[in-house]
């Protein structure tokens, strides 16, 4: 596992936004990802905690990895959801022991608060948010005044009760450059315009394999969809030359095997009268 003293620490994060520095992030989910996104540079990963592990870890390398606290249906820790304030701290101490650096949380207010008193850096949700999209429908949050008030007096919400950042997604561009500007949290924008302390996509849509619908804000840099289709083909093109081969008898062939001498042989065939 890299040591916590080789990659950037919560002071580092926030010290980045004081510089006003450019923030790359990126949802991973594999350790090739994983390992791909350290050696480009990427700064910060959002791991979900199913994906989590040590392995995944030492894979993002010198990348600040955000770890993803189930939430109700949404997946499960110890085998159950996490309902109260204890399961998602003691969730949060488990990450933290594999490395995690902090933790996205999307329950209530109260739930954060006691997180953020524990010293547990929590990155919160704001704008479109996913888990709560029965309220919202998928559409841009705070695009008349009413919503941008409601956006941002919850971002207040959440700096008060000491939350570290959160997630704005899918806010109109002003609107989340100036609540950017006027909030210590880290602003983590995805679909929030270029005033959003970081910039943060996932990365099967930076590499063209999103299964479904693609976000606006999405960018697609490489057409892995197209690569895994082909290598799918090819997988069954081989697969079906091995049962050919299998049919036919031309596999295996003698150097595929195990030889055994005449004399074993014969000597084990007498012991059997065979």
């Amino acid at each position: 596992m890299v040591h916590k003293s080789t990659r950037p620490t919560v002071a580092d994060i926030r010290a980045m936004k004081a510089r006003g520095e450019k923030i790359s992030m990126l949802y991973v989910t594999t350790l090739e990802e994983a390992a791909a996104a350290d050696a480009a540079g990427i700064h910060m990963l959002s791991i979900e905690g199913r994906f989590f592990s040590p392995e995944m870890r030492a894979a993002a390398g010198r990348c600040f990895v955000q770890v993803g606290l189930p939430y109700g249906g949404w997946g499960k820790f110890e085998g159950r959801p996490l309902a109260t304030a204890e399961d998602y701290l003691r969730a949060a101490y488990h990450f933290a022991a594999m490395g995690g650096d902090c933790f996205y949380c999307a329950a209530s207010l109260d739930i954060q608060k006691v997180l953020c008193d524990n010293h547990v850096p929590i990155v919160a949700h704001v704008g479109l948010i996913p888990s709560y999209i029965t309220w919202t429908g998928f559409r841009a949050v705070g695009k008349t005044t009413q919503e941008a008030v409601e956006v941002f007096r919850q971002v207040k919400q959440l700096e008060a009760i000491g939350c570290f950042g959160a997630e704005l997604e899918v806010v109109p561009d002003r609107v989340g450059e100036l609540i950017s500007q006027n909030t210590s949290m880290i602003m983590l924008g995805m679909g929030a315009g270029p005033g959003a302390d970081a910039q943060y996509l996932f990365a099967e849509d930076v590499l063209g394999h999103t299964d479904g619908h693609r976000p606006r804000h999405a960018k697609t840099y490489r057409n892995f969809a197209a690569e895994f289709d082909r290598l799918q083909r090819e997988r069954i093109e081989a697969f079906r030359e091995f049962i050919a081969d299998v049919n036919s008898g031309a596999y295996p062939q003698p150097r595929h095997n195990v030889a055994i001498c005449d004399t074993e042989f014969n000597a084990f065939k007498t012991e059997f009268g065979l």
